[in-house]
C-alpha cells in the first residue's frame, strides 16, 4: 500500500513537473513573439514631389532635373504640351509607416507668372497617409502612399486693370488630386495631372521614394 502511494505522488510530481516547464516555454514563446511584434521599423524614405508645368507658351527655363529625363519623354509621347518646366521640388523623409503632412505658400504655378501680380501666390497642400515599402507580385521593392493627396488654391486673374487704375481682380481657383500609389523604389513616375486657368496650362505631378540609411 505504501509503494502504491509513492508511486501515485511520483506521477503527480512528474505531471507537475512537465506542466511547469510547459508553461515556462510557452510564456517565453509569446514574449519573444510579442518582442517581435513590438520592435520599431528604423526605415527611413527620402521622398520627393514634382510640380511640372506643361504648357504650349515658351518658357524661359526649359531645364528639368536628370532624374525626370524618362518621365518627360514619357509626357512629350502622351500629352499635346511643347513645354514644361519645373515649377516647385519638394524633398522630405519619413519613416517606413509613417506618415506625411505639408502646406507651403509659393509664387503662382500653372499660368505665365508674369501676367498676375506680383502678389499673387499660390496656397498648396500635400499629404500622404501612409507611406510603406512592401514588393510587388514580381518581387520587386516598391513604395506604397496611401492616401496620397495634394491640393492647391491657384491664382486666377479675372479682369485686367482697369481705365480709371483700379486693380484687377484676382481669384482664387481650387485643385487637387486624391489617391492610392505603387510606385517603384527609385523611380520617378507621374500620379496625375490637373488642368488649371484659362491659358490650358496644366500641373503634372511626380512623385520618387526611396529608402535611405543615412
Amino acid at each position: 500500500m505504501r509503494i502504491r502511494r509513492v508511486g501515485s505522488a511520483m506521477v503527480v510530481f512528474l505531471f507537475a513537473a512537465l506542466f511547469i516547464v510547459s508553461t515556462n516555454a510557452i510564456v517565453r514563446a509569446q514574449t519573444s513573439s510579442q518582442t517581435e511584434d513590438t520592435k520599431e521599423d528604423e526605415t527611413n524614405l527620402d521622398t520627393q514631389l514634382y510640380l511640372l508645368v506643361a504648357t504650349n507658351q515658351n518658357v524661359a527655363d526649359e531645364k528639368l532635373p536628370a532624374a525626370l529625363d524618362g518621365v518627360v519623354k514619357q509626357l512629350h509621347a502622351t500629352l499635346p504640351y511643347k513645354n514644361y518646366r519645373l515649377a516647385a521640388t519638394l524633398l522630405n523623409r519619413v519613416k517606413n509607416l509613417g506618415r506625411l503632412d505639408l502646406n507651403w505658400i509659393g509664387g503662382p504655378i500653372g499660368m505665365n507668372p508674369g501676367t498676375l501680380p506680383g502678389d499673387a501666390r499660390t496656397f498648396s497642400q500635400f499629404k500622404v497617409r501612409i507611406v510603406k515599402l512592401a514588393k510587388n507580385a514580381a518581387g520587386e521593392s516598391v513604395v506604397q502612399m496611401q492616401g496620397f493627396n495634394f491640393g492647391a488654391r491657384i491664382p486666377i486673374q479675372v479682369r485686367q486693370v482697369a481705365t480709371n487704375g483700379a486693380p484687377p481682380v484676382i481669384d482664387y481657383e481650387p485643385t487637387g488630386l486624391s489617391t492610392d500609389i505603387s510606385i517603384r523604389e527609385g523611380e520617378p513616375a507621374v500620379v496625375g495631372t490637373l488642368n488649371v486657368g484659362p491659358s490650358g496650362d496644366a500641373i503634372i505631378l511626380v512623385v520618387a521614394a526611396k529608402r535611405t540609411n543615412r
